[in-house]
């Protein structure tokens, strides 16, 4: 299929990392995503501006707006670049099998309805690809509950993966022209069913 020549403006790409080091695995992979996504976009003919949100630095005001009930200041700026983008980005590390404890506090925080029909693509980062199903038992039924439009491709990279991986650099690009298609509004068939397009095995496995 030949790419369209787009809406005629701007796409708005918003990135959630919740890397807690800085450099981190975390922020990497979400920077990779981003790349690709603009990339997919730009061959329907559309501009981009990518977004990104560290959580790391809105650590302390996340505690605050659990107390208060709501955010302010640059959180709140960063709660309305997610409210406002036409599709989401979301990267957290694996911690005990899950998601990071920063990662969902900026969930919690975000008002119902905020990723109601958004596309989103999840992706996560570990020391192993142990942890590489959390994506399928943990961030992917976090955001159906959402209603959020998470595409059918999910990304993992274990730390031994940037660099060496081209299963994981394809991986990116299939989910990036996954999200780009979302963003596009292309037709299809009916919900997606996240078991059409598993995670290989042997890439769960891997190393």
């Amino acid at each position: 299929m030949t790419p369209s020549t787009g809406s005629g403006r701007r796409r708005t790409v918003a990135v959630i990392s919740a890397g807690l080091s800085q450099p981190s695995s975390t922020r990497l992979l979400a920077d990779q995503l981003a790349a690709a996504t603009d990339r997919a976009l730009r061959l329907y003919g559309e501009e981009v501006l990518v977004e990104v949100v560290e959580l790391r630095e809105h650590a302390h005001a996340l505690t605050d707006s659990l107390l208060t009930g709501f955010p302010s200041g640059a959180l709140a700026d960063a709660v309305d670049v997610v409210r406002r983008a036409d599709a989401l980005i979301a990267v957290t590390p694996i911690f005990s099998a899950s998601y990071s404890g920063l990662f969902k506090t900026f969930v919690d925080v975000l008002e119902d309805g905020t990723l109601e029909g958004k596309p989103v693509l999840v992706a996560a980062t570990a020391g192993t690809a142990r942890h590489s199903l959390a994506l399928e038992f943990a961030l992917r039924p976090l955001f159906a509950y959402l209603r959020a439009a998470v595409v059918p491709t999910a990304v993992f990279a274990a730390t031994e993966d940037f660099g060496t991986d081209a299963a994981l650099s394809r991986r990116v690009e299939r989910a990036a022209r996954e999200l780009a298609d979302a963003v596009q509004g292309r037709p299809r068939s009916g919900p997606v069913d996240p078991f059409t397009n598993p995670t290989p095995f042997e890439d769960l496995l891997r190393g």
